[in-house]
């Protein structure tokens, strides 16, 4: 299914979708010539609609890679992943950046300004995609279709469309919990235009979040029967398995029993691990991959952008790495790469390499930020087919990889870590088993298994960065084992400073930023900032 659904996502359809609006709140209306009628006049409208919702998140605008749907960043750096990767990797200590651009070394010692760039974009991309959502959730209420002459299979499908509508919303709306903490909030049901969006806090955004999830369970696809790249079942469980494992930072209570509850829909749900795990990000990661539940899709010449796995591959790798060996011949933009702490978290055992850590270099230790070869680079994504094939590429740049939003091995990793915090309703002998499954295809046989007696909470955090680095996790993580804020644990550059410095606790969210503040006097700034 990804070549029809991959391809409409950057094809001319995305015109027909209403255009975007360039603010960072959610009181407005996409604008354009073409009105809601017309774009929705048919289902065939509908569904170019929905697909307009997924393509916000692999493009930048309706328009091409050079131009942006945010107001105020430059177009290479809107995309919601590279925004969202930006947040969650570059803020910890599986990643740094050599760019001096305004807005990254401040990433880079995770004390970002309340207006850092990147943030504000991330918070902006959010938001507007929330706004696109809102307005296809107005229009295609049963009155809607009612007077469009809409009926019987046709408005039976756009029902499905609308929860999967309500599911994108709710994701971007938990990107925002996660960040923020305390954004704006506005459904279709508010009156746009006429007042100010309300703020809503964390805790209340967590149970609308859950809520919506739980809501539209029926309305979604069984899982792994949609079409690839679409939100069905299996997503609504993934997302709600981790809402659920973070609730405790989210509304001070834990719900680690839901979380297992949930991670175990998913896992019970055929899906199987990946024989090879670097298969999982390479070029053809859409083929023979009943692992990844939900995903970004990408296209190297049909729908370009600078950021997603463009960004991914290129900004971690520079010319002395053969860029034509990671399937971007032109490419290579010497940028992202390690801290010393993500090596060390893959020794040898028994004399056997765990092979999901891959890197390249001979230093991994940071004297100077600035320099590229400082670090070891991460080479674990490749826009090269699992046969050593190269697809086609705009000038040898842009990616066809895919990025999993959510794959089956954090959800196993979810329902380990929520049974050692004492959640019910699972077994350490079924974590046990299930950690063991990562840890063999990790080796490749029983050398790097490990007794359930090594399955404590810590041992969670380190086999997630293991299984799951440079995937958007870090940040979120460190945060849940209390080890992002504070002196507890330190990297380097942490704080500014070389060896690592604590940095304080309100900073476990990021800032509002400003210029929302300023528009929206329904907004308080987040204690700290």
């Amino acid at each position: 299914m990804k070549n029809s659904f991959k391809i409409i996502l950057a094809s001319g359809l995305l015109l027909l979708s209403l255009n975007s609006c360039k603010k960072e709140d959610l009181n407005l209306k996409p604008t354009n010539d073409v009105t809601a009628d017309d774009v929705y006049a048919t289902p065939a409208g509908y569904k170019n609609s929905l697909v307009k919702l997924y393509a916000t998140y692999a493009l930048t605008s309706p328009s091409g890679s050079d131009n942006s749907d945010v107001g105020g960043l430059n177009a290479g750096f809107a995309d919601f992943f590279r925004l969202f990767w930006t947040s969650q990797e570059l803020t910890t200590d599986e990643a740094i950046c050599a760019w001096g651009d305004v807005g990254i070394p401040e990433l880079n010692y995770s004390i970002p300004s309340n207006d850092n760039q990147f943030l504000r974009g991330l918070y902006s991309r959010s938001l507007l995609q929330i706004t696109f959502c809102n307005e296809f959730l107005r229009e295609s209420t049963p009155e809607k279709l009612a007077s469009r002459n809409i009926t019987g299979a046709d408005a039976t499908a756009i029902t499905r469309y609308r929860a999967e509508a309500r599911f994108l919303r709710a994701f971007q709306y938990w990107v925002l919990l996660d960040a923020f903490g305390n954004p704006p909030f506005v459904t279709e049901d508010d009156n746009i235009g006429k007042v100010a969006p309300k703020q809503i806090q964390r805790a209340a955004l967590f149970s609308y979040v859950e809520s919506e999830l739980k809501a539209i369970e029926g309305d979604l696809a069984d899982a792994r029967t949609n079409d690839y790249g679409r939100a069905d079942k299996g997503a609504d469980w993934a997302l709600l398995a981790r809402l659920y494992l973070n609730a405790q930072v989210y509304t001070g209570t834990a719900k680690y029993t839901e979380a297992i509850t949930y991670s175990s829909k998913v896992i019970a749900s055929s899906y199987f691990l990946k024989d090879n795990y670097m298969d999982l990000f390479k070029a053809d990661n859409d083929k023979n991959n009943t692992e990844n539940i939900l995903t970004i899709n990408y296209d190297g010449v049909n729908g370009t952008n600078y950021g997603g796995t463009t960004f991914l591959i290129n900004a971690a790798i520079n010319a002395d790495m053969l860029p034509a060996t990671y399937g971007v011949p032109n490419g290579g933009w010497s940028g992202n790469r390690t801290r010393q702490n993500l090596p060390a978290l893959f020794p040898d055992v028994n004399g056997t390499a765990d092979k999901r850590g891959v890197f390249f270099g001979t230093k991994n230790t940071i004297d100077d930020v600035g320099t590229f070869t400082d670090g070891l680079r991460v080479t674990k994504f490749k826009n090269v087919t699992s046969g050593g094939t190269t697809p086609a590429s705009l000038n040898g740049v842009f990616s066809s990889m895919d990025f999993a939003l959510f794959r089956l091995a954090e959800q196993y990793l979810i329902y380990g870590e929520a049974v050692a915090r004492g959640g019910s309703g699972g077994s350490a002998a079924q974590a046990l088993t299930y950690v063991n499954a990562l840890r063999f295809r990790a080796y490749g046989n029983t050398s790097g298994n490990v007794s359930a007696a090594a399955l404590t909470t810590d041992f969670y955090l380190d086999e997630r960065g293991r299984e799951l680095y440079w995937e958007g996790h870090r940040r979120t993580d460190l945060v849940r084992f209390g080890k992002y804020a504070g002196s507890t644990y330190l990297w380097p550059y942490k704080g500014g400073v070389k060896a690592g410095a604590s940095i304080p606790a309100y900073r476990n969210i990021f800032a509002l930023p400003t210029a929302d503040l300023i528009a929206n006097p329904n907004l308080v700034q987040n204690t700290g900032y």
